[in-house]
């Protein structure tokens, strides 16, 4: 909307985090805070300016280019972050004001607040809520006729209004024009010697100006000033996504211990055992069986593919594959259709063909390997020189033995047989057999004369 300017507040030092990061920076479900703030700020305006204090660069960083960004120098209060943008808001229409920690909060909600703030007239209008516990809140103070007359911050309330159980979410609706004018009217004296954006609601009230209050969701206008509170969200947002699926047709064995992505995709019929994480952009097809104890990260799994006790990242499994148990496949690793990707099995950078079997102990760098091949138990690619990393390709049809070298870059044709113990470092040829270890050589009684003075 043309006359909408959202500003979002995210200078504070977040203390209660006991962290080096800025509090907004957390992850919850595998992207930072601020972001959920940012996108639901987006279902009204495209002008968004985010305030920034301590710990600013890393938060500089990860929004650059995305948002405008100013700088609050000194964290004196709600009041004073507002201010130190006040160059940045427009002269009339509507300014949204919103904090960078609640990020439960819907764009739709968003759009019920303006809507509500638009029809009704105010100068200003706040997102309320009424919750159970108050305590850490401003609360909203009503006259006898239920309008809005002013907010009193938690630290600064008496032991009557403390009792008071509708609270202030931080979140505003401001007309633009009477935001400026409040602004330069509020003063810090209170016990934290502060600017609260709060004492702006009784200024526009003496004004004679109108306050509304539109009362929302108490779970949706949850913030976030310690790890406990993060960790709550987290369990919210997960319980409410893996329901979602459960109703879609995934079979989700235990959803206390099992954690989903709000980008991750799921066909039908599939089973999620105890101890799965899907995580980033995964996508999981029909009738795929995952977990125990797995985690699948920005990775997909195709129809009926099973897997266990393993660990994907940044890598894509064909139909009708066995992955693990204890299988690891690192970025960039392709496994076509019809698979067994062992025990202990690593994949690093490599394709492996439809049909073949890398059942057990095996690491596979750097390679492309072809259809239908057995690659046995201990056989590895060597595909680091100690400078540079080095491909290997293996035809199809191809045979390696158990604790095989392939020294990379190095290429096994079609059907050939790699001989169990061989370090290959040349092209072996299609259909032939390489053998490259040394001939076993038996020296009679050598024990015997080793240990003749010890019994053995």
């Amino acid at each position: 909307m043309n006359d909408v300017c959202g500003l979002i507040l995210a200078a504070g030092q977040g203390k209660r985090m006991n962290s080096k990061y800025a509090k907004v920076m957390h992850a919850l479900k595998g992207k930072p805070i601020i972001d959920y703030c940012i996108e639901a700020a987006q279902g009204v305006t495209d002008d968004i300016t985010v305030v920034v204090g301590s710990n600013r660069e890393e938060i500089e960083d990860h929004l650059s280019g995305k948002v405008k960004l100013c700088i609050q120098e000194n964290q004196l209060g709600t009041g004073d972050a507002v201010k130190s943008a006040v160059e940045l808001l427009p002269d009339s229409g509507t300014v949204l004001v919103m904090p960078g920690d609640v990020p439960l909060i819907k764009q739709e909600t968003i759009k019920r607040l303006l809507t509500y703030h638009r029809n009704g007239g105010y100068a200003v209008t706040m997102l309320s809520c009424i919750m159970r516990d108050p305590s850490g809140y401003g609360r909203i103070i009503r006259d006898s006729s239920g309008n809005v007359k002013s907010i009193v911050e938690d630290r600064d309330a008496s032991s009557e209004i403390k009792l008071i159980k509708e609270i202030n979410s931080a979140v505003y609706c401001f007309d633009a024009q009477c935001l400026k004018k409040s602004l330069n009217m509020i003063k810090n004296d209170n016990d934290q010697g502060e600017y609260y954006l709060t004492d702006t609601i009784a200024i526009i009230g003496d004004m004679g100006r109108t306050i509304g209050a539109f009362i929302g969701d108490a779970c949706e206008l949850s913030g976030i000033n310690d790890r406990v509170q993060l960790s709550g969200l987290e369990r919210e947002i997960n319980k409410e996504i893996v329901e979602s699926w459960m109703r879609a047709g995934v079979t989700v064995i235990d959803p206390d211990t099992t954690y989903i992505s709000a980008e991750a995709k799921f066909g039908r019929d599939i089973i999620l055992k105890p101890g799965t994480i899907i995580e980033g952009s995964s996508v999981i097809a029909d009738d795929a069986v995952i977990g125990p104890y797995t985690r699948i990260d920005s990775s997909s799994v195709g129809h009926g593919t099973s897997v266990t006790y393993s660990v994907m990242w940044d890598s894509s499994v064909g139909e009708n594959c066995t992955v693990g148990p204890f299988a690891y496949l690192r970025p960039n690793s392709h496994v076509a259709n019809k698979v067994k990707i062992g025990d202990f099995v690593e994949l690093k950078n490599s394709s492996i063909g439809e049909g073949t079997k890398v059942p057990h102990l095996a690491y596979v760098g750097d390679a492309d390997i072809g259809s239908g091949v057995n690659f046995s138990c201990g056989a590895i690619t060597v595909n680091y020189d100690g400078k540079v990393k080095h491909r290997t390709k293996v035809g199809d049809r191809a045979f390696i033995g158990c604790n095989s070298n392939l020294v990379a870059p190095v290429e096994v044709e079609d059907r050939a047989f790699v001989a169990a113990g061989s370090t290959i470092t040349d092209k072996l040829p299609k259909d032939a057999l390489g053998i490259a270890r040394s001939r076993q050589t038996n020296i009679e009684g050598w024990v015997t004369k080793k240990f003749k003075d010890q019994e053995v």
